[in-house]
């Protein structure tokens, strides 16, 4: 099993990272996790192949975690993908998942492959294969944007993920909104992949301290963040140094 490092930028575009995104190999299936802007050269730069792909989960509707979503759609249509591509996304976002998709033209009956959009709820768990579940859970990422949609059409959904491969879990934050959001899950991760855009490195080393994984890797980082984090790093004893991982696009790792 392994996972792999996509993207590992903010919203913030850079010429230094991609935005966040990264795929999951369980063995049987390929998850990526957000098809962000510019996802397709995102995966060409990392050599992976568009429908070597199964599926694909998005956590919420910002840009920079599922704009590229139609692109790499056309992408594999043009690489004849023959094999369906599924599509998790929360309940509440289906239904716009879907209307995005028909109205970038992409029309499944000239697509050659099936699209599955397979909705998710909260705090229930999913199965994506044999032996790889999901349970994701609100978090208040979105909580500040209700009191400003006076139309009331938008569904404020933001996942953060329990990911489970074989036994072994990996928290997923997801964008939050603080720091509290870190504790949403009581199991104890094996590892933990969290955003650093929407609270301190402070923070978060204290949240890592108190969850305990085995492991934390640092992503959705700005040009400012990597600075703060590499620094931070450095200070830590030898022993978090070894654990506490600052992601770059490309990072491998052996689950």
């Amino acid at each position: 099993m392994e996972l792999k490092f996509i993207g590992t930028g903010s919203g913030k575009t850079s010429l230094k990272r991609y935005h966040s995104s990264f795929l999951i190999n369980s063995g049987n299936f390929n998850l990526l996790v957000d098809a962000v802007d510019g996802i397709s050269r995102a995966l060409l730069n990392q050599k992976i192949i568009f429908n070597f792909i199964n599926g694909i989960l998005i956590s919420h509707l910002h840009p920079d975690h599922f704009a590229g979503l139609p692109s790499l759609i056309v992408q594999m249509k043009m690489s004849e993908r023959k094999e369906p591509l599924k599509i998790f996304c929360h309940d509440s976002n289906s239904y716009f998942i879907r209307e995005f998709i028909y109205q970038s033209y992409l029309l499944e009956s000239k697509l050659g492959f099936k699209l599955n959009i397979e909705p998710f709820t909260y705090k229930k768990k999913f199965r994506v294969s044999e032996g790889f579940d999901f349970i994701a859970k609100q978090n208040s990422h979105l909580e500040n944007n209700i009191n400003f949609d006076s139309d009331k059409r938008l569904e404020f959904s933001s996942g953060s993920f329990l990911i489970s491969i074989h036994g072994k879990n990996i928290f997923y934050t997801g964008d939050i909104g603080s720091q509290k959001d870190l504790f949403l899950f009581q199991e104890k991760p094996d590892l933990m992949i969290s955003e650093i855009t929407h609270l301190s490195v402070d923070e978060l080393v204290d949240a890592f301290r108190k969850i305990d994984p085995k492991k934390l890797f640092i992503t959705h980082l700005s040009d400012e963040d990597e600075i703060k984090v590499t620094k931070l790093v450095y200070q830590l004893p030898a022993k978090e140094r070894r654990i506490i991982v600052a992601t770059f696009d490309g990072l491998n790792v052996k689950i």
